[in-house]
């Protein structure tokens, strides 16, 4: 039995995006998208979304007290 671990409740919404979508996040950073925190690529759940080396993940968790949130990652 294979589980889909992106539909568990616990993990929060991952998305690769794309490459206008990395351009239009660096230019909105103050330093530079590589120092953007890391994510292995054999973690679970970017081998899931087929995430490779340098794509950037945006992470949508959800929070009782701060509402929705959004992160990134870099994919190394």
């Amino acid at each position: 039995m294979k589980i889909n671990i992106l539909e568990h409740h616990y993990v929060p919404e991952h998305i690769k995006l794309n490459q206008s979508e990395v351009e239009k996040l660096a230019e909105s950073l103050e330093y530079d998208i590589k120092d953007l925190p890391k994510i292995r690529s054999n973690d679970p759940v970017a081998k899931q979304i087929d995430a490779e080396e340098g794509d950037v993940i945006k992470i949508i968790r959800n929070s009782d007290t701060a509402g929705t949130f959004e992160t990134y990652r870099i994919v190394e």
